[in-house]
């Protein structure tokens, strides 16, 4: 399917967007944050607001938060609900654009299994059209088009935070499978290995989610192992190991830290090498909220780590940071409401 034929079966299935203005609602929801933005007709930012994700919400109480990051968004871009043109959502788990659902959410609030319907909930509060669509896909259509993506016809991106999510754009076209490509985080790196919170054993989620590394850092400082993971986020007054506070524990070189992040390294590059030996892509965009945080210095070290394990290693393809950050979740749900920003 060519490029043109495949954009138009995409908008054909997307639900109905009311063009009440030329700025438009993006929603990133993870594991730790809510990212909020809304965007102007070139995908620019001119509103953003961050709340964090409810710990142990029920899926409606998610929603009520995605709802005020969006208000707070739309208030500092100076406008009102009323001026979006639609809201997309990028979201973990699995995702029915269709239908409006989402479903096997491990990472968000207390998680739920059943599929709930996010789109209409969300839609009933913001009285707009909510779209939805995976979180790692729209982040790495929006860095593909607007970011560090540009200059490729085929990437494959790589979002790194509370889990490890994957995104394929192959010669100019978002690859999506049956709806479940990507999901480079359960590539098994180790059979037999860590358990993942997927429930199965080895997958690289399992040694470099932020999720998981934060529970083998709760056990090793149980065992009497140094750190000061938690002493910071005790300080920075957090529930979570966040990014942040594992950037700072690196730059401090503690010792758990460091070694649990150079584990997870590994693993990545392991993993990464294994879907470039099949996929042949052009470049590796590093997203999430600690690739982005870790920025370039570790993006160089997956890089280094991937090498022993390219076939081609002669043309191995760059890691390059996302250009777009934090934001690029949110900024590439807004894009599934509005598909001709440039």
């Amino acid at each position: 399917m060519d490029r043109v034929r495949s954009k138009r079966t995409v908008a054909s299935r997307r639900p109905r967007v009311q063009r009440r203005g030329k700025v438009w609602g993006g929603i990133d929801l993870g594991g730790t944050k809510i990212e909020a933005v809304v965007i102007d007709g070139h995908g620019k930012p001119i509103g953003h607001a961050r709340h964090p994700t409810p710990t142990q919400g029920e899926p409606a109480e998610v929603v009520r938060e995605m709802y005020g990051a969006l208000e707070e968004a739309v208030r500092t871009a100076g406008l009102r609900l009323t001026r979006l043109g639609g809201v997309g959502v990028g979201a973990p788990g699995a995702v029915d654009a269709n239908a409006g659902t989402l479903a096997r959410v491990s990472n968000v609030g207390r998680g739920w299994t059943a599929p709930f319907p996010l789109a209409g909930s969300l839609s009933e509060l913001t009285r707009g059209a909510v779209v939805l669509g995976n979180d790692v896909q729209v982040a790495v259509a929006a860095e593909y088009r607007l970011g560090a993506g540009r200059p490729y016809r085929s990437v494959l991106g790589v979002w790194w935070g509370t889990g490890v999510g994957g995104g394929l754009v192959l010669d100019g076209v978002p690859w999506r499978g049956r709806g479940a490509a990507g999901e480079i985080g359960h590539m098994v790196v180790k059979p037999g290995g860590a358990r993942c919170g997927c429930g199965r054993r080895g997958c690289m989620e399992a040694y470099a989610g932020r999720g998981n590394l934060e529970r083998e850092a709760r056990k090793a400082e149980e065992k009497g192992e140094k750190t000061h993971l938690f002493e910071l986020m005790r300080k920075k007054q957090r529930t979570r190991l966040t990014s942040s506070i594992w950037k700072k524990a690196l730059d401090e070189e503690d010792p758990l830290a460091t070694k649990l992040i150079e584990r997870a390294v590994h693993m990545l590059g392991v993993g990464l090498a294994s879907a470039i030996n099949l996929l042949d892509v052009e470049a590796v965009i590093l997203g999430g909220g600690l690739g982005s945080r870790l920025g370039a210095e570790y993006a160089g070290r997956i890089h280094e780590a991937m090498s022993p394990h390219v076939f081609m290693t002669e043309r191995q393809p760059p890691v390059l940071v996302a250009e777009l950050g934090e934001l690029s979740g949110a900024i590439g749900a807004a894009l599934l409401v509005e598909p001709d920003v440039t």
